[in-house]
């Protein structure tokens, strides 16, 4: 079953991933990766340093002429500004030139110098950074191939911005990605598009940073993925962890979730219907009952905060002096939701491909199909 580490520093020479569970001749290449990394970098509101930050991919193991071996995938996305830091990040013994006193309000700053007896919050904001997750999309990529393989895709679109919301009665399928990847703010909806620009621009001017929500929803799965039997085997509440482990995020919905909770029982789920198979006239549970899929497609949504760092600084303390400071701030975006649909795919990409393994298992790629094609038989005929 996949699971994978990462390791490295925003400013450090770079940011590495080790996967391991891939099955053996799954495609892997570091264009593909490379795209899935320009992804991740997208949307209208990010800051210069996203044209600047590039992801210089290394693949060092696991991978040979373009299909993973079965043995762990180690990946370097190197730091093309390591040059810049390569003083003040070194790992060779010694001291920095420029320490941080001031922790950030709104990042993990001041609670990591607590619990880690650090009065530089380098040493804590560094790891902590919203950039790790380039480190995360490499398993995300992996995940995505695995998916792939046997018909499951998996794919995010902005719902709001801001006060900006989306109409959501129409959702893209996988046929539409390219529409919704190609929107600057990466949203199904048109005019709710130009809007959010709007929105953005003007948070700009104001120098302010908005946060928004994000919908991810998942093709193609068989009813029973996940599993009722133990908490942590719920598909919905691996989902949920998941999506709140990601920078910004401070809450997570399955389906209808917060309308749900104000309806009456009868209108509230999806009633069963057979005709030559099970089927549903509503999704209102987002694809999932009792902690396993129905055979919908899966929906969740991720609501992330407005990002911590803005360009009017916010007020914080210098914890050797103990006296007001203005925050340090170390980068420039307005709004960054439309990059954190990527890597809210990336999650559940993950999270989906090991419910799958764990149900299939499978060490080539062969045997998975071989496995999901019996699965799949087998409740056909039900």
């Amino acid at each position: 079953m996949l699971r994978y580490l990462t390791a490295g520093e925003s400013h450090g020479p770079a940011l590495t991933t080790i996967v391991e569970g891939a099955p053996a001749h799954l495609p892997f290449t570091a264009d593909g990766l490379g795209e899935e990394l320009t992804r991740r970098r997208s949307g209208h509101g990010r800051g210069n340093r996203m044209k600047i930050e590039k992801d210089v991919v290394e693949i060092v193991g696991g991978v040979r002429h373009g299909e993973t071996l079965g043995s762990p995938i180690a990946v370097l996305i190197r730091n093309t500004e390591w040059s810049l830091w390569s003083e003040d990040m070194s790992a060779e013994p010694g001291e920095p030139q420029r320490t941080l006193t001031a922790p950030r309000p709104g990042h993990a700053d001041l609670s990591g110098m607590l619990k880690y007896n650090t009065y530089d919050a380098r040493d804590i904001l560094e790891r902590s950074s919203a950039r790790e997750t380039a480190a995360r999309t490499v398993a995300g990529y992996v995940a995505k191939q695995l998916l792939g393989t046997i018909g499951v895709s998996v794919l995010s679109h902005v719902i709001q911005i801001g006060p900006v919301e989306a109409q959501t009665e129409r959702v893209p399928s996988p046929k539409d990605l390219p529409a919704v990847d190609g929107n600057p703010v990466r949203c199904f909806d048109q005019a709710a598009s130009a809007a959010m620009v709007q929105e953005i621009d003007k948070a700009k001017r104001d120098r302010d940073t908005l946060g928004g929500v994000v919908e991810v929803l998942v093709y193609g799965l068989p009813a029973g993925v996940g599993s009722h039997v133990h908490f942590d085997r719920k598909l919905d509440a691996r989902l949920a962890e998941a999506l709140m482990s990601i920078q910004s995020v401070k809450a997570v919905e399955v389906g209808d979730g917060t309308q749900t909770a104000k309806r009456r029982g009868s209108s509230a789920h999806d009633e069963i219907y057979y005709n030559d198979g099970f089927e549903r006239k509503t999704d209102r549970a987002g694809g999932t009952e009792g902690g396993m899929t129905t055979g919908q497609p899966v929906r969740v949504r991720a609501y992330l905060k407005p990002i911590s760092t803005l360009m009017r600084a916010l007020d914080t303390v210098d914890v050797r002096t103990k006296e007001p400071e203005a925050a340090l701030r170390e980068r420039s975006d307005v709004c960054a939701v439309p990059s954190g649909g990527v890597v809210a795919e990336q999650v559940v990409a993950v999270t989906v491909a090991q419910e799958l393994q764990r149900m299939l298992g499978g060490d080539t790629v062969e045997d998975f199909q071989a496995s999901m094609e019996r699965y799949v038989q087998r409740i056909e005929q039900y």
